[in-house]
């Protein structure tokens, strides 16, 4: 089988042009960036207020494991298979980070079949959004140490700035800093440290900005010290979010690219999906219900991180009103929540995989929830057995939840059609009735337990004293209102990694509360969240080459 950077290597892409034709977009309202990518200016988001919203369909998985699980593949052959049906659909996607691409995970393009193109642009420096974020970032970074060295006329306490310095790879070493050695004329010395960019606030602020008088009014807002009486200094106290609006003014456009099969694919953003509320923009979402009848966008990790900030955040601050979930799955990954270590995934196991099921059980449970009327689509691996497929099929079924097998990695589109079929089918018959987990006026205490307990399956919430005490410092500060944002781990319902399947009877430590005050939420921190992941023994950089001709080789 060829790999990821084959097939995309191997593809005929259209001029991008083409592809805004499709979606009637003028080529005064598209800015290229080469033959086959470009930003779609604001002033398209402006000429389509009016038109009526496409159905908005959001791809989210179960618990990440080993196995894989190809959601954002789903997501892409979803597209591509609507489009087979004769739908008006487009996709929007986040961006990759270099961080992964270079580290371990990869890229996120989709794979095999089912991609969106041209995947080394889109896995590399793409059109420069993530450098304009990290410029923006660093230069209210530097203002913030520029005023402590010259006089602090803000009374800035140097033990309580919050705000650290940002770059778009993984590098462990830049994660605890000693800054500003060498003598009174090299600044403020001080404990300090670097996030990954897609860990910044400012990439948050950029995924739910409404336009660009809202972003600035965001930045201005960023909390990034506390004076030595506890009052909070702002981006707006240090006069920087007129600037990092200036830098930041074409990475607000969102970017059209086209899949392998040339459906529409609209690409902006990336927070993490831990620290952040893992989705693209609201600005790319709303254009792509704008220009389609249909909307196939996904959200970061599991449905018990990405799904539920996607409803609870994203939804929540932009107005949003969804369609249909769509929840992936593989049999590998059921069997590995059920206990098979990955070199044994490959064999037949239904009692595992009945034992994992109830991970992917819960999801369904937890989508129902917020009122969305979900479909599961069980991505397919050349080792499932029939019996396995069959059970899983069944046991959906027995749910009430309708399931397909999708083939889009091997076949892209055609594999793809009973997906998009059901799919259809689910937002024709079956409207949805959205509704948010908690209201705003509730306390920050009762927002976490309410996500702990309906989301993960929790029994009940313990606090750090350090987490009791900036909880009681926000609410006093006025901040009680805004919505929380869970960062725990990927790999578990619960907030401990090792915790695989459906666990039940366990309390979650919430360590540290942080506020982004700009993004509009909190952040409550749980187990052991970095913001700054570092590269594996072998990272991927390692396999990644150019020939004399420009090939790229080794990227995936």
């Amino acid at each position: 089988m060829k790999t990821d950077i084959q097939i995309a290597q191997e593809a005929t892409l259209w001029p991008v042009t083409k592809i805004a034709e499709q979606l009637a977009i003028p080529t005064e309202e598209i800015e290229l960036y080469g033959q086959n990518k470009a930003k779609i200016s604001l002033s398209a988001f402006k000429r389509l207020q009016d038109r009526p919203n496409g159905k908005l369909i959001l791809v989210t998985a179960i618990n990440p494991t080993p196995a894989g699980e190809g959601k954002t593949t789903t997501t892409v052959g979803l597209g591509d298979a609507m489009k087979q049906l004769g739908k008006k659909v487009v996709i929007a996607l986040r961006e990759p980070s270099l961080g992964p691409s270079f580290g371990v995970k990869g890229g996120a393009a989709g794979g095999g079949y089912a991609q969106v193109v041209p995947m080394e642009d889109i896995n590399l420096h793409f059109t420069g959004d993530f450098h304009a974020i990290t410029s923006a970032h660093n230069l209210l970074a530097a203002m913030l140490d520029n005023s402590l060295q010259q006089g602090n006329p803000l009374n800035i306490d140097p033990r309580q700035v919050v705000f650290r310095r940002v770059v778009d790879l993984n590098d462990r070493a830049l994660r605890k800093i000693i800054m500003g050695l060498g003598g009174r004329t090299e600044g403020v010395p001080r404990e300090s440290g670097f996030d990954i960019t897609v860990a910044s606030e400012l990439m948050a602020i950029l995924c739910l900005a409404q336009n660009l008088t809202d972003l600035k009014e965001r930045f201005a807002k960023i909390v990034v010290a506390y004076t030595y009486e506890g009052k909070p200094v702002t981006a707006a106290d240090l006069e920087a979010h007129g600037a990092m609006t200036v830098l930041m003014k074409d990475a607000i456009k969102p970017n059209l690219v086209q899949t392998l099969e040339h459906t529409p694919a609209i690409l902006h953003g990336g927070p993490f999906a831990n620290i952040a509320h893992g989705c693209n923009s609201v600005i790319a979402t709303r254009m792509a219900m704008k220009l389609g009848d249909y909307c196939i966008t996904e959200a970061g990790f599991g449905a018990d991180l990405g799904a539920e900030k996607f409803y609870n955040l994203k939804c929540r601050l932009a107005g949003l009103q969804p369609d249909c979930t769509v929840i992936v799955a593989t049999v590998r990954a059921l069997k590995s929540h059920g206990g098979v270590a990955k070199g044994e995934l490959n064999q037949e196991n239904l009692a595992a995989l009945e034992k994992g099921f109830g991970n992917l059980e819960k999801h369904i449970e937890n989508m129902a929830k917020f009122g969305v009327p979900a479909v599961v689509a069980i991505n397919a691996f050349p080792t499932d057995t029939e019996a396995e497929l069959a059970w899983v099929e069944e046991r959906c079924r027995v749910l009430g939840v309708p399931v397909a097998l999708s083939e889009v990695w091997a076949k892209g589109g055609a594999g793809g059609l009973d997906l998009a079929k059901k799919v259809v089918e689910t937002i024709e018959t079956k409207p949805a009735a959205f509704q948010v987990l908690y209201p705003d006026e509730v306390s920050l205490q009762e927002k976490i337990a309410t996500v702990v307990r309906e989301v993960y399956g929790g029994v009940g919430v313990s606090y750090t004293p350090e987490a009791r005490k900036q909880m009681d410092r926000f609410g006093e500060l006025g901040y009680g209102h805004l919505p929380v944002c869970m960062a725990k781990t990927q790999y578990s319902l619960s907030d401990n990694p090792a915790l695989i399947g459906r666990p039940e009877g366990f309390t979650v430590q919430v360590r540290e509360v942080r506020l982004s005050a700009g993004a509009g939420f909190f952040v409550a921190i749980t187990g052991a969240i970095m913001t700054m992941p570092g590269l594996p023994k072998r990272p991927a950089a390692c396999s990644i080459d150019i020939d004399e001709d420009g090939k790229i080789v080794g990227l995936f």
